[in-house]
């Protein structure tokens, strides 16, 4: 997509990157989210109609309420045309580690417990069930790999690798605060925020720690319904999950994913809408 007074730099799995032609906003960009959708490290098809839209939506309403330095500006507004879909940001020196923090047991995290009874090396109590809430929330983040490879569940250890003690520790910090946060806002809405994934930069002319990208939206958080949830029912969510269900039954992982069919896509439309409203209105 050609936008007038913007360059194109950078695809990523959903999102679009440009920066201004203007040399004097060399430190803005503009994301665009688009409808595109991904799983198992895939980009599928067809896109979910409306869903940068939402997602861009739920973004900034989160970082209206965390009180917290995040990427945004108003140095510079969107293109009309793109404005419900797109924000303009600082550039920031980001960190290469994805900040996840669990509240309670799925995914991934539910996998490697079975394995280990552990968690990216934190030793959790015997006898949990999937979905069943944590004594208290936990710090598991990931390597940021480039498009095309696996992310990969990592200790704290090898953050402090990654980026130095003191970047690690302030990382880890404000995840877990943030997340706490949500939580709570979340659960006034009906909801409960199972996880999430945060990533960090610099801002160079701040030199703070700046919160960045998508923020608690489904593509980087697990919702699900509280009172589905204290009624046992533990396979539902307002997040890709379905996308993942539904790939996993048809597909082995092997070569290309299978075109989704038009019920799924329906479907997940229909649950970020839905979460979105859930949310914002309260």
């Amino acid at each position: 997509m050609e936008i007038p007074g913007y360059q194109h730099i950078y695809s990523g799995k959903v999102r679009e990157l440009y920066q201004p032609t203007d040399a004097k906003l060399s430190h803005l960009a503009l994301v665009v989210a688009t409808d595109r959708i991904s799983a198992f490290d895939h980009i599928l098809s067809p896109t979910i109609p409306g869903k940068g839209v939402e997602l861009t939506q739920i973004t900034n309403w989160w970082l209206d309420q965390i009180d917290f330095p995040n990427h945004r500006t108003d140095e510079l507004s969107p293109p009309a045309e793109l404005a419900d879909r797109a924000v303009v940001v600082k550039k920031l020196e980001m960190y290469p580690v994805e900040c996840v923090v669990r509240g309670y047991i799925s995914g991934s995290g539910w996998k490697e417990y079975q394995q280990t009874g552990s968690i990216c090396g934190i030793g959790l109590p015997a006898g949990l069930k999937f979905g069943d809430r944590l004594p208290q929330p936990i710090f598991t983040p990931a390597y940021k790999a480039p498009q095309g490879e696996k992310d990969e569940n990592i200790s704290f250890e090898k953050v402090i690798d990654l980026v130095g003690l003191e970047i690690a520790e302030q990382l880890k910090a404000a995840s877990l605060k943030i997340y706490a946060y949500a939580a709570g806002v979340a659960e006034k809405s009906g909801l409960i925020l199972a996880d999430t994934k945060f990533e960090f930069g610099n801002d160079p002319a701040t030199n703070q720690l700046t919160l960045a990208d998508e923020v608690l939206t489904p593509d980087s958080s697990r919702y699900w319904d509280k009172a589905q949830w204290e009624a046992g029912v533990r396979d539902q969510s307002f997040d890709k999950q379905m996308v993942r269900n539904w790939l996993s039954e048809q597909w082995d992982q092997k070569g290309e994913p299978p075109t989704l069919s038009p019920e799924i896509v329906e479907l997940t439309a229909q649950r970020y809408q839905e979460l979105r409203k859930k949310l914002t209105s309260h």
